[in-house]
This record gives C-alpha cells, structure tokens and sequence, in this order.
C-alpha cells in the first residue's frame, strides 16, 4: 500500500482499538467493522471512509500525476477529544 494511506490505516487500527466495541465487548477489530459500524465512535467511521477515498485514489488515473495526497497529514490522538483530532489541510 502507498505510504499516502498508512497513516490513515494506522489511525483507523488505532481508533478501533480504543473504541467500546473492543474494549468493552471484546469484538475483534475486523468483527467491528463488518458487523457493529454502528456501534463505532463517529471518528472511527470518518477515518473508514477516509481510508477507502485514499485507496480508490491510488486507482484513480487522474491523480497520478498530482499524487494521492487524502490522508497523509492525519495524525490520530485517542486522548483528545473528535473535535480536535488532527485532519491534515490541502493548502
């Protein structure tokens, strides 16, 4: 996978791990995301789209001469508040 969309994948596995649907029922990470999205803290599906809009853009022809530039400034910060989570800015 392109180092574009690592951090988003780090930031999804990150934010399922510290979500309820681990942490306190026990589900694995994978059983959460195929059978208890709803479940999900809001984040963690912003960051699931997130991450399936930066691999389609690996295929997309159009962007492969500007570059595939959706997610590689995320940072995630499970001790901070959704609100304040890092999105990288395209500017």
């Amino acid at each position: 996978m392109s180092s574009s969309c690592q951090g988003l994948l780090d930031a999804l596995k990150d934010c399922l791990k510290h979500s309820d649907c681990v942490m306190k029922q026990g589900n694995l990470p994978s059983d959460c995301l195929k059978n208890h999205m709803e479940e999900l803290p809001e984040e963690c599906r912003s960051l699931r789209k997130a991450t399936f809009e930066c691999k389609r853009g690996m295929l997309d022809m159009r962007k492969r001469f500007r570059g595939n530039i959706v997610g590689s400034r995320f940072q995630y910060d499970p001790d901070r508040p959704p609100s304040q989570s890092k999105l990288g800015s395209e500017s």
